[in-house]
């Protein structure tokens, strides 16, 4: 079992995020592709202090992109979403 450090790699922070987290009390992440649903709930839950009802997650697929005539990939990651107990919040710009 891999460490809570290597299991969540960043918060993710679209418009999107943003609404679902003020209405629905739900927060996602960049985990490890190889991470399950227990392995996100237990990090998130003991890294941040929080209460989980349920993880939701996605694999997403790497775009393909193009620089003139060179053409690379994006790698492929996946997404979980969070969604906290009632009472309960992360607050990732407050300061400390």
């Amino acid at each position: 079992m891999k460490g809570e450090r290597h299991i969540i790699i960043a918060p993710l922070m679209t418009e999107k995020m943003s609404a679902l987290q003020e209405d629905q009390n739900k927060v996602a992440f960049v985990v490890d592709r190889s991470a399950n649903k227990i392995e996100i709930k237990r990090a998130v839950e003991s890294r941040f202090n929080v209460k989980i009802d349920k993880v939701s997650t996605v694999n997403m697929m790497g775009k393909t992109k193009k620089m003139g005539r060179f053409e690379g990939r994006r790698s492929n990651w996946k997404k979980a979403v969070v969604t906290l107990k009632e009472g309960f919040k992360i607050d990732f710009f407050e300061g400390k």
